[in-house]
């Protein structure tokens, strides 16, 4: 264990499994989730699910080894949604086509992490909009677990949202859960997320509010997985939709990756190794049948709970393995068990705010735009696209424009193309 440096790091194995364990379970929707979205692009759900688990284990297990973060790889989701309604569904490319998307757009990554042009783009990032990635992640983490616990919900024709029914079992133990994982918390209780998970279905379990459902999943389906692997198809290399699809796909992946990096991975030293960890998974993504893997908002849960180096994600990734035998037993952990969990660290994370300079309108609007635009739009990218496209522009108006970094322009610019290219196809 002394590769890990967990005394160096202040931690200890139990506190990295704990972590570890708690990211694996606030993730675990993504086993089911994510081959339900690829389904409708046409990839059989029975065998992409063995990609997603495959994709999770690996990516996390390297990310802890290589990597050595506390940050663990899935299949994105919002990028598996652009793979399927965008890629697929608008552009009329075929899933095998889509997955030469990935691959190509893998290869890309790969190239800007192995040369110094990510650490230029890292570097060229002000620290207000990096503050601001971090707190537009929280507030992301934060809707994203009050409507996994029904506390928030589609509002309709009135409004786009509102507040779930709180008379309804499983609402009212999602909202126990907040106050009492949010009390362990706040005591430094060892583990308190992880605890708060048992509690929340324990009680759920003993009291029958959750219902367990049956899984379709069966471990047989892994002899036919070969069916989907490697299953390219380039015949659309040089058209304009495949060429489309791969500089917007390129760009969702690289600047989704670095905000997620920057907003959760307090040693920055890690950012080179774990950005090239992350290009790879992409390319093994593509070859294993699945949408690409980006570091998982939801890591920040494990780092929250105690996680300090890489063996919070190899733990993760060993649960990735171990659910593929074990993954029916998910089903009796409710949403409601997991969202306080997803509510509170996005909670946290928006303490980042207390670090923008809010005596400065051109510095803290863009942040403020990607913090809001984030949550509202459901995408990560798309909320960096109007800070970054702002920023300049703002700095424009104040006379300090040829005080931003020549690779901030560039930045800006690309994030322009992305939103025009987007908006075509």
């Amino acid at each position: 264990m002394n590769y890990f440096k967990l005394k160096e790091k202040q931690t200890s194995v139990k506190q990295e499994m704990i972590a570890g364990a708690t990211s694996f379970f606030a993730l675990s929707y993504i086993i089911i989730v994510n081959p339900l979205i690829l389904a409708e692009a046409g990839i059989p759900a029975e065998l992409s699910v063995f990609g997603t688990i495959l994709v999770s284990a690996i990516g996390s297990i390297l990310m802890g080894l290589w990597g050595n973060a506390p940050l663990v790889l899935t299949p994105g989701m919002g990028v598996n949604a652009f793979f399927t309604y965008t890629i697929v569904g608008s552009m009329g490319l075929s899933w095998q086509q889509a997955l030469a998307v990935v691959f190509v757009s893998s290869l890309i990554f790969i190239g800007v992490g192995y040369t110094s042009i990510s650490k230029m783009l890292v570097d060229a990032i002000p620290d207000s909009l990096k503050h601001g990635i971090t707190a537009g992640i929280g507030l992301f983490l934060v809707v994203i677990g009050l409507e996994n616990g029904g506390i928030l919900i589609d509002g309709g024709a009135n409004s786009f949202i509102a507040l779930g029914d709180l008379s309804q079992p499983i609402v009212l133990i999602a909202v126990i859960g907040i106050f009492l994982s949010g009390v362990l918390y706040l005591r430094n209780v060892p583990g308190s997320f992880f605890i708060g998970i048992a509690v929340i279905t324990i009680i759920s379990l003993i009291t029958g509010i959750h219902e367990v459902g049956d899984s379709s999943f069966s471990l047989s389906n892994l002899t036919e997985f070969p069916a989907i692997v490697g299953a390219f198809d380039f015949s659309v290399l040089f058209s304009i939709p495949f060429i489309l699809a791969v500089f917007s796909l390129t760009m969702i992946l690289i600047f989704e990756s670095i905000g997620l990096f920057e907003g959760m991975l307090e040693d920055k030293t890690r950012f080179t190794s774990a950005f090239r960890v992350s290009g790879i998974m992409t390319l093994v993504s593509s070859l294993f049948g699945t949408s690409p893997t980006i570091p998982a908002a939801e890591s920040a849960s494990g780092i929250k709970a105690g996680g300090k180096t890489g063996l919070t994600a190899v733990t993760a990734g060993v649960l990735f393995l171990l659910s593929l035998v074990f993954t029916p037993l998910l089903s009796y952990i409710p949403n409601a068990a997991l969202s306080p969990v997803i509510v509170i660290t996005g909670a946290i994370m928006m303490e980042n705010l207390k670090h923008i300079p809010f005596d400065d309108f051109s510095e803290w609007f863009p942040a403020f735009l990607i913090i809001v635009m984030i949550p509202l739009t459901s995408s990560i990218v798309d909320g960096l696209a109007f800070g970054f496209v702002a920023y300049p522009i703002f700095k424009l108006a104040k006379g300090e424009f040829f005080a931003v970094k020549k690779a901030m322009h560039v930045v800006s610019f690309l994030f322009l193309l992305t939103m025009i290219a987007i908006s075509l196809i």
